[in-house]
């Protein structure tokens, strides 16, 4: 079944990027001049999905009018002749189908996933993190999407390799890899934040994810768990004690631009990555290391 709807849970407060985010959705806080949510629903368009379904919180309303048409700009690109813009304007406001689904309180991601059942129905569905940002030749999604199809429609979780120090920040999987796709395990379960000493891999789930519709009866029987909050983790361990579950290593670079320092990495790679950017950032860069005396 061709997987058409993606869940993308915006309702957290943001409350790294302050104060801009006490007026601002921090989705729509730029790197360069593209807002973050604006490369997580490309990656969905380019793998496929068809409709959108923000799930959201107060404040988080400029991130809708985004993906909507403007006519009023649209008309005054016009009158003033900026067809480049009026082309890049147009195509954000036509790019995909576009809804919300309010979260009143925000317990947990489980419970934000949850929120959307109505609006996904019985039908899989993928799931991808708000600010974070998966760059590579192929769509992040669109792999797992691959993997999914590839074994009955399972469901999927995109994992990555992190050091091992840094496992206590993610959900950790464990499995036993495939004998078709040596970058595919089926899953045993997961861990969310383990220890260093006790994980089990360093396959970390950084926001990314193709589910069944058996999530959403799951979602609605377990209890809340870390952080009082209902995990999704908690879920797709139910889940896999009842069907297969699958893990893919997915090809490409993850930004976590849900943290100052994550929002600089991608910023900084996004300028150099652009041919018209790429000298004139890397003379500002050196002209400041200049300037404030940096040794390198």
């Amino acid at each position: 079944m061709k997987i058409k709807k993606a869940i993308i849970p915006i309702a957290g407060k943001g409350t790294r990027f302050l104060p801009a985010t006490k007026q601002i959705a921090k989705e729509i806080i730029p790197i360069i001049n593209v807002p973050m949510i604006h490369h997580v629903v490309l990656e969905a368009v380019e793998s496929g999905i068809e409709q959108i379904i923000f799930v959201t919180s107060s404040g988080k309303f400029a991130v809708e009018d985004y993906f909507d048409r403007n006519l009023e700009l649209e008309a005054y690109l016009e009158k003033t002749g900026k067809t480049k813009e009026l082309e890049l304007i147009r195509k954000i406001g036509t790019m995909v189908d576009v809804t919300s689904v309010r979260q009143k309180e925000q317990l947990g991601l489980g419970h934000a996933v949850l929120m959307a059942k109505e609006l996904v129905g019985q039908e899989s569905f993928a799931v991808l993190l708000g600010d974070d940002i998966v760059i590579g030749p192929t769509p992040c999604t669109r792999q797992l999407m691959d993997v999914s199809e590839a074994n009955g429609g399972a469901s999927v979780i995109g994992v990555m390799n992190v050091p091992r120090e840094a496992v206590s920040k993610f959900g950790i999987v464990s499995g036993t890899p495939t004998s078709a796709d040596k970058r595919t395990l089926k899953m045993a379960g997961m861990v969310e934040k383990p220890h260093p000493d006790k994980a089990p891999t360093t396959l970390a789930t950084p926001g990314r994810y193709i589910l069944s519709p058996d999530i959403f009866s799951i979602l609605r029987e377990i209890p809340r768990g870390a952080g009082n909050e209902y995990q999704l983790t908690d879920a797709i361990n139910v889940l896999c004690q009842r069907k297969a579950v699958y893990a893919h290593c997915f090809e490409g670079e993850r930004f976590d631009t849900g943290n100052i320092y994550g929002y600089l990495d991608a910023t900084v790679d996004f300028a150099l990555r652009d041919p018209e950017l790429r000298e004139g950032f890397i003379n500002i860069i050196r002209q400041k290391i200049s300037k404030h005396g940096v040794c390198l």
